[in-house]
């Protein structure tokens, strides 16, 4: 599988259990039912963790993210913050794990009486899904980087279909993908409804020009907890960086660039539409944000162990 989400296969997700409201199952017994919003409609929201040296890697920003998602669709969880926590928790100590996981958790509406777009029709009682699997980025993808293509879907603001909510209807997202795939491309990158560049399908998109790391507005992308840490440790460590509205020619002038997110952390890019960015892979400032963010997660390890 190539693009960002490129990972290491690992032959222990197999016997790996899954949480299920409240029960652990193997795998191949998690299933929810085909009138669960989440099937019906995409109505719902999820979250990703990564478990890195016995530690869930910045969970009070992951959950409150998942709550503030919940609360856009007017979805009533019927959990709270540690009841959430307390079932990751459950569902890597099921299994045994303490490094190398990453974590999908997904909360749908739960199931309806029909098959149909109205909330109130859900029989009231969520889904809470958790799955807990050996992940590790392809180590490939330090050095051989990601190519990039320019999609025609656009990201959309607030008003139209908030980006900034991990939801569970992605198609737009996918539609970006396949056209990326189709130019012979690993991930997609989408300008706003402006021209700017705002995201990529799965990934935040930074570039290093002139010196400066430049990211969007975050007007128009996904509201990244990794994205956040990048553009703190850049002021943090005197990295000179530059939040705005960038253009594609700004890009295609770039000498380095990369993506984040919460599974492989910092990704650098090779090429953007067909232009190969100069820098030798990872670049000096993305690897120099990888050491930062890499000393990040292991001191954040340290105060959770």
């Amino acid at each position: 599988m190539p693009g960002s989400q490129d990972y290491v296969q690992d032959s222990r997700n197999a016997g790996v259990r899954v949480y299920l409201n409240g029960a652990l199952v193997p795998r191949e017994e998690a299933k929810v039912s085909v009138l669960d919003a989440g099937f019906v409609l995409g109505d719902g929201v999820w979250e990703g963790f990564r478990l890195h040296k016995g530690a869930l890697l910045f969970a009070e920003a992951h959950v409150n993210r998942l709550l503030a998602g919940a609360r856009a669709i007017a979805l009533d969880p019927q959990m709270t913050r540690e009841d959430f926590i307390r079932a990751v928790r459950t569902t890597l100590d099921a299994n045994g794990m303490r490094h190398g996981v990453h974590i999908r958790l997904m909360l749908t509406r739960g199931e309806k009486r029909t098959a149909n777009q109205d909330p109130r029709n859900a029989v009231g009682r969520p889904t809470l899904v958790i799955i807990a699997e050996y992940k590790e980025p392809s180590p490939a993808l330090a050095t051989r980087g990601l190519v990039l293509s320019t999609s025609s879907v656009r990201c959309t603001p607030r008003e139209m279909f908030d980006m900034r909510i991990n939801s569970h209807s992605r198609l737009n997202l996918v539609m970006a993908l396949n056209e990326a795939i189709a130019a012979g491309a690993d991930e997609a990158l989408m300008l706003d409804l402006h021209g700017f560049v705002s995201s990529c399908n799965a990934t935040n998109f930074f570039f290093v020009r002139n010196g400066e790391v430049c990211t969007s507005t975050g007007d128009c992308c996904f509201n990244g907890i990794t994205r956040a840490h990048v553009i703190e440790l850049c002021r943090t460590d005197r990295i000179p960086v530059r939040i705005g509205d960038f253009t594609l020619a700004q890009v295609h002038d770039a000498a380095e660039a990369f993506v984040t997110g919460t599974f492989g952390g910092i990704t650098p890019v090779r090429s953007v539409d067909g232009i190969v960015l100069p820098a030798t892979l990872p670049g000096p400032t993305t690897a120099r944000l990888l050491a930062l963010y890499e000393d990040l997660k292991d001191a954040e390890a340290a105060r959770g162990a």
